[in-house]
């Protein structure tokens, strides 16, 4: 958690299982050694999570839900108490062991990706792109730390490989994005009076001239509801289709040889509305002569047709991949995936970065934050990787509401 006042890290969250006991095969570190992140987790009695992946808030700000790819599972974080739901108190606490253990999550399939709360915040849909389905949560009963087989209200068959899922403004339309293949899904969710989905597909889309390559892992829908934004990696290239029922194409923006698009974000404000897109490609050359990746700058005030990237700026970090806006929209935080170069002021880390874009074609770097290291009783585990970030502001709306 960064304190955006400060810019530093005020508290991280344990979703690790070690030091829940004091023996040697429930320790991250034994006699000084702190073995590699493989071999970590392939610890004996090792139950946390492996390779956390994607972040979503809830409407309301009070959740945040991530999921843990090589466990199969969603774990439901508390934001005002920074506690993960479901965990229990350690009856083996003491001086070297942890006062809570983490609970198992919600297993929800192979190879879990993103998940993302319906606009009421009474479901949570998760892409099982191992599965081709997507899990549908139940919140209430997830928050109430009920089990899987109570929280979970089933799963829906999906294209190959889903990605991600992003509703429209209204909540009624769920469009799915696949790695797999080069399609679209548009479904209809049909939420009650009770606040459930009953979801109906509408229409599968081809989008073989936007993603030959089939692998679109990210979309999201403009502030204004009236446009939603793929990014499509291996065809280096983004694009934006009406958010309605026709799903019809806008524009595809081309980004450049290996650019490698990440994550889409929108900033908006007095001076300016932009499109940014953050590419996984690392270039040398950047301030200070240190590798870093890109963010490009479209502008969406133009015509849909003519949509270009206007200018692009170093994100100050490699691989640059989430991207979240404040809500006033006048400061851009931006994930970095791989930690940063050796002798250089954060080498080793991996690091998240912040600009002041209260003119959004004039990015203004202000920092680099090292995301440090979660400190257990037996040692410290640097983070090496961050892939998403969300901005909350408890009690209030949400991007995703």
């Amino acid at each position: 958690m960064i304190d955006p006042s400060s810019n530093t890290v005020a508290y991280t969250v344990n979703l690790t299982s070690f030091d829940e006991d004091p023996r040697p095969p429930f320790r991250l570190v034994t006699g000084g050694v702190t073995p590699t992140h493989l071999a970590m987790v392939r610890k004996p009695l090792y139950h946390g999570a492996i390779d956390i992946h994607g972040a979503s808030p809830s409407p309301d700000n009070s959740l945040i839900a991530t999921t843990g790819r090589r466990t199969s599972n969603v774990y439901l974080i508390d934001t005002v108490n920074l506690r993960v739901i479901g965990n229990v108190p350690n009856g083996q606490a003491g001086e070297t062991t942890n006062k809570e253990r983490i609970t198992t999550g919600l297993l929800v399939g192979r190879e879990p990706h993103e998940p993302t709360f319906s606009r009421n915040g009474r479901e949570l849909w998760v892409t099982v792109r191992g599965e081709d389905r997507i899990a549908i949560v139940d919140v209430m009963a997830a928050k109430s730390g009920a089990p899987t087989e109570r929280a979970s209200r089933g799963y829906l068959d999906t294209v190959n490989g889903p990605a991600q899922a992003w509703f429209s403004k209204d909540g009624k339309l769920a469009f799915i994005a696949s790695q797999k293949s080069s399609q679209i899904e548009v479904l209809e969710t049909n939420f009650g009076a009770d606040g459930y989905s009953h979801p109906r597909r509408l229409k599968t889309v081809d989008i073989k001239a936007q993603d030959p390559r089939a692998f679109t892992p990210f979309l999201k829908t403009s502030p204004d509801g009236q446009e939603v934004w793929f990014s499509h990696k291996l065809a280096d290239a983004i694009s934006a289709w009406s958010a309605d029922s026709e799903l019809r194409s806008l524009v595809t923006v081309a980004l450049g040889e290996n650019s490698r698009p990440n994550h889409v974000e929108f900033v908006e404000n007095a001076r300016g509305k932009a499109v940014y897109a953050s590419f996984a490609r690392v270039d040398d050359g950047g301030p200070g002569n240190v590798a870093s990746s890109h963010i490009a700058v479209i502008d969406r005030s133009a015509p849909a047709g003519s949509r270009k990237v206007v200018t692009q700026f170093f994100s100050m970090g490699r691989e640059a991949h989430g991207l979240w806006t404040n809500p006033e929209g006048t400061r851009l935080y931006i994930a970095h995936e791989q930690d940063e170069l050796p002798n250089t002021p954060n080498g080793g880390q991996t690091v998240c970065t912040a600009f002041d874009v209260s003119d959004p074609f004039k990015p203004q770097f202000i920092v680099q934050i090292p995301l440090g290291e979660l400190a257990l009783p037996s040692g410290k585990l640097r983070n090496k990787k961050s892939i998403n970030l969300v901005y909350v502001r408890p009690g209030t709306t949400s991007q995703a509401g």
